[in-house]
């Protein structure tokens, strides 16, 4: 009875010791970086998604009878909601399309690798191999492009490449904000502007 007494109390003696050497070993790393940073997931992703924009065209009455339009089509092969954060937002990983459509329903489109939209500030922001074109022709090549759906404005402070097929220019240059019809723009800083239509005689 007496040994089985002492062997307990070697058992008992030798799980406290383990239990305080893991206690006082604590992990006092300092995680910086992208270590520090906690993983975030989506609460739900769309396959094949698809996003109209409308706006109505006049005032509401009290039946809710007010026609509406067709002012942007947002669709891409993935999107993944994460809503379920503070900040929310939905992004496009697989790249995505934008149509967007003027008061005359004139279509231009913008096309990029990837993208996300911001829910709470109506801000898309478009990233890699960015490409917008216009209904009349006009091109934007940018790297990364921000397009405020709420005032229908673009802009990019990256390097871009700007191509109107009107007067035949090519520009370069770096930083430009415009309205979505390309009716007015402004360049931050050109490289260069080189003329490639020729005058006929």
């Amino acid at each position: 009875m007496k040994r089985k007494s002492r062997n307990i109390l070697k058992c008992f003696a030798t799980v406290s010791t383990v239990a305080i050497l893991f206690i006082s070993c604590g992990d006092d790393y300092e995680r910086v970086g992208e270590e520090a940073v906690k993983p975030i997931f989506p609460q739900g992703v769309a396959q094949n998604f698809t996003l109209t924009y409308t706006e109505t065209v006049e005032a509401m009455n009290s039946q809710d009878s007010a026609k509406s339009r067709v002012i942007a089509v947002l669709s891409s092969p993935i999107s993944e909601d994460f809503d379920n954060q503070a900040f929310k937002f939905r992004t496009f990983p697989e790249g995505l399309k934008v149509d967007f459509f003027d008061d005359k329903n004139q279509k231009s489109v913008i096309v990029a690798d990837y993208g996300i939209v911001y829910s709470q500030t109506n801000l898309i922001d478009l990233q890699g191999n960015v490409i917008i074109e216009s209904h009349d022709g006009k091109k934007l090549e940018t790297d990364q492009l921000f397009f405020d759906r709420k005032n229908n404005w673009i802009f990019t402070e990256g390097a871009f490449t700007y191509t109107n097929p009107d007067d035949g220019t090519v520009m370069d240059g770096k930083g430009m904000d415009f309205n979505k019809d390309f009716t007015f723009f402004k360049a931050h800083k050109t490289f260069g502007l080189m003329t490639i239509k020729e005058e006929d005689e």
